[in-house]
């Protein structure tokens, strides 16, 4: 899969959907062994945006002149990925991620403090940060960029491919990509017709086998809830 087919698909899904895939691929013992789903308490700046691209990574501690580096070396595309170490004076504000708009980069990701929120907000550009320090960190070490790195709880590796949206971050290889995608459609699409025929006054409870599965988990059986629609209803 190509890394624009790649991104034009996530554009048109969302997180939520991603992790669903990922349970039912799970289920289906077909799954992958553990989807990187990014602390929660990392959240985007401003909302409404969606964050796809390969991670350009960058480790630090208190002092952001590694970040500079990056946001130099970057290319078009790209997502800041920022380890902080848990930092606590701010390593991002304004200016590089209107920087970062210049170049074309997709995104800024930091696992620490970031500033300048007012104006964050006016941007088109998905920013994620951990929290908010108006103090800033010092510019006078060079830490890595482009090496293995803990973000939110999770192993991003450079060139690992990040979706973000304002329920949250998930990071997989495109190879993964590749498998919860299709699966993850199919539930859209699934959800798409249930809500339609909802608004239609049609029942939630009577588009899943809710009854059944919970009698089957009273009779300690396995079983799994799942939705249920009539062959008319997919077309």
């Amino acid at each position: 899969m190509k890394m624009e087919t790649l991104c034009k698909q996530l554009m048109n899904l969302d997180t939520a959907c991603i992790c669903d895939a990922s349970k039912l691929l799970k289920s289906q013992d077909s799954g992958i062994e553990k989807l990187r789903v990014v602390d929660p308490a990392i959240r985007p700046i401003r909302t409404g945006l969606k964050l796809v691209g390969p991670a350009h990574t960058v480790s630090c501690y208190e002092d952001f002149l590694t970040v500079i580096k990056a946001l130099r070396d970057a290319r078009a595309g790209e997502v800041l990925v920022i380890d902080s170490q848990q930092s606590r004076y701010a390593l991002a504000g304004e200016l590089f991620p209107t920087e970062a708009l210049r170049k074309g980069l997709a995104g800024i990701v930091v696992d620490g403090p970031c500033r300048d929120t007012a104006a964050i907000t006016q941007l088109d550009l998905p920013y994620y940060a951990r929290s908010i320090n108006a103090q800033a960190g010092t510019t006078t070490s060079l830490y890595d960029t482009q090496v293995p790195i803990l973000c939110g709880g999770v192993r991003v590796s450079p060139g690992d491919i990040l979706f973000g949206d304002d329920d949250g971050l998930i990071v997989a290889t495109l190879e993964e990509w590749s498998r919860l995608i299709p699966v993850a459609e199919q539930i859209q699409r699934m959800e798409s017709i249930m809500l339609k025929q909802m608004s239609q006054g049609k029942s939630l409870l009577d588009m899943m086998n809710f009854e059944e599965h919970c009698e089957a988990v009273r009779a300690g059986k396995k079983s799994q809830l799942a939705f249920k629609l009539d062959s008319d209803s997919e077309e």
